[in-house]
């Protein structure tokens, strides 16, 4: 990183940080972005980019009852999540509210990247990620801030992530 870059870097949130130091720690090829707008939403995201809404891999998370684990899908931007189908990998699942969220990823709703998790127990969210983004050669992921993004094809996310691939969008 340059001097000026690591200048840069050293100005943003931590959550971006974070993520970008996983990103480089696995010689990802695209560094996140940094978007002069806030892209909390999936629409925001696709139009900042110039791409189409399905090409954002948007984070979902879920409260699993059981035992208050989080539960983070990255589907595509134009699909929803359907409970129903996810719940036989998960167990029953509750909604996740805004602390909930940052305490379970260390990401605030808008940013919950795939990578970079940092919970207040150490512990990391079961990420699932579903087949819909396999649609698409290239796909945009949160960077850890609802400003923040980055670049990378569904097998690039499926191997920094080790996540499953499933169908659990509703038809």
């Amino acid at each position: 990183m340059s001097e000026s870059a690591d200048a840069t870097h050293s100005q943003r949130p931590e959550g971006f940080r974070r993520v970008a130091d996983v990103l480089a720690s696995q010689q990802h090829p695209h560094a996140p972005l940094w978007l002069e707008v806030s892209a909390r939403t999936a629409q925001e995201a696709a139009d900042a980019l110039g791409v189409s809404l399905g090409q954002i891999a948007k984070s979902v998370v879920f409260r699993r009852k059981s035992d208050e684990a989080a539960v983070l899908v990255i589907t595509s931007g134009d699909k929803r999540v359907d409970e129903k189908k996810l719940v036989p990998h998960t167990g029953p699942l509750g909604r996740a509210d805004a602390d909930y969220v940052k305490s379970h990823t260390g990401f605030s709703i808008g940013g919950v990247s795939p990578v970079g998790h940092a919970s207040a127990d150490g512990s990391k969210p079961l990420l699932y990620i579903d087949q819909e983004l396999f649609r698409f050669d290239h796909v945009w992921a949160a960077a850890g801030h609802p400003n923040g993004v980055f670049k990378l094809s569904p097998q690039e996310l499926e191997r920094l992530t080790g996540a499953p691939v499933i169908d659990v969008v509703q038809l």
